[in-house]
């Protein structure tokens, strides 16, 4: 993508311990960030499994573009651009589906699977067929996965999937390695939830371990839950900048203190026979009994993807003010018995009628509507400086409830959005 806008002047608007509020609210800003972030690094588009069969298709997104995401007959899969090559209407209007081509409602101009164009009526008005091969949809230039996520840049070249992934690739092994044959399926369908706030204000808050006592008090108390226990000055559990814009609260210390199989999930192992018994086959007994415990990662993967044990969310911006939540109920392969407890918790707590989605929502909107007013100007990220900390593994860590994450956000959009 071209560079038309300006850098704004980010070392007076991104410091140490605050961001701006115009980095919200700029609609030139927002401009830029589509340019900078979303059409020149890596996105994470879809799952394979939503595709498993030849010529299946779904619709989908980076950013505001729209994005047909195909497997053709030979099984390759492809980033369309949806969007016709002649006068621009969108040539794919269900959301999935099966077919080796699409016809353009409008003039009825025909393309493959694979975004070629196979023709349009009455050709002789464009001297015949010769156009046809200059004519195809778009494509996103780079497309791969890692464990069936599939990630798509608008970028022809830059750095790898796996050097975007670079720490954060662990986490995807993680939740994969919690399904007995290793994979994981997004069969389960997909919520969309709308919300009037700026699409960082997800990003951030998906690792924000501060504010889970507070806005999901109601649900915690109702459901007799002990989640709110492990965002405490008390917790052993701790936030962590993973790099490149990664981030995780890690919940493993208190769920490894604890030591109970599964209680990451508000079970126990008694409830799920079938599940266990394949687990302790795939990996055997103490390896399994040690992956129940830890249980499934809460991890940021900048700048879209956030896996939240059970679900995972898809953040698409639309506009400076909006964004959508794509979300979905993680599934195991062959593991019917915890897909549909899965399932059901995911609709509990962040479907049409959940908790959880709704609470956070509510808290994205009023920052929103506040980030606009004049004074203060600036939004605290400052909690924990004082007690950040390197790990095992030379990541910066602090508690459970410090802002670690968010710093580590801002600088990595910072670096993107100075780049030339």
């Amino acid at each position: 993508m071209p560079q038309t806008l300006t850098n704004p002047p980010l070392e007076k608007l991104i410091l140490a311990d605050r961001v701006h509020g115009s980095l919200y609210t700029d609609p030139d800003i927002y401009a830029l960030e589509l340019e900078k972030i979303w059409y020149r690094g890596w996105v994470f588009v879809g799952h394979e499994s939503e595709v498993a069969k030849p010529n299946d298709y779904v619709v989908k997104s980076i950013g505001p573009q729209p994005i047909i995401m195909t497997r053709d007959k030979q099984g390759e899969v492809h980033l369309l651009l949806n969007r016709c090559a002649h006068r621009g209407n969108l040539v794919c209007d269900a959301p999935r589906g099966n077919s080796s081509a699409f016809r353009c409602p409008y003039h009825g101009w025909t393309f493959a699977n694979t975004g070629k164009l196979l023709g349009y009526p009455f050709n002789s008005g464009y001297g015949g067929t010769e156009r046809k091969k200059e004519l195809s949809l778009g494509r996103v230039p780079r497309v791969d996965s890692y464990r069936g996520f599939v990630f798509g840049s608008f970028a022809e070249d830059g750095p790898t999937l796996a050097e975007h992934l670079g720490a954060a690739a662990e986490a995807l092994d993680r939740l994969c390695s919690l399904s007995p044959p290793g994979e994981i399926e997004l069969t389960a369908g997909w919520l969309q939830h709308k919300c009037k706030a700026n699409w960082k204000m997800l990003v951030e808050n998906e690792t924000d371990g501060y504010h889970p006592q507070f806005v999901h008090a109601s649900i915690f108390s109702v459901a007799k839950s002990g989640i709110g226990d492990l965002y405490g000055d008390g917790s052993t559990a701790v936030a962590r900048d993973l790099g490149d814009g990664h981030t995780e609260n890690d919940l493993r210390p208190e769920f490894r203190r604890i030591g109970a199989p599964m209680g990451w999930f508000g079970t126990s192992t008694d409830k799920i026979p079938e599940y266990v018994a394949q687990l302790e086959a795939a990996h055997g007994a103490d390896k399994a009994t040690e992956l129940m415990i830890d249980g499934s990662p809460h991890v940021m993967l900048w700048p879209n993807l956030f896996i939240a044990e059970i679900q995972l969310f898809v953040i698409q911006p639309t506009a400076v003010d909006q964004t959508i939540q794509h979300v979905t109920a993680v599934q195991f392969k062959g593991s019917p018995d915890l897909n549909q407890r899965m399932l059901r918790q995911t609709i509990g707590s962040v479907g049409p009628a959940g908790f959880l989605l709704a609470d956070d929502s509510e808290m994205y909107e009023r920052n929103q509507r506040g980030v606009q007013a004049l004074n203060p100007e600036w939004v605290l990220i400052a909690r924990g400086m004082h007690r950040e900390r390197a790990d095992e593994n030379g990541f910066m860590i602090a508690d459970a409830t410090d802002e670690i994450t968010m710093r580590g956000i801002w600088r990595h959009y910072r670096k993107l959005m100075e780049a030339e």
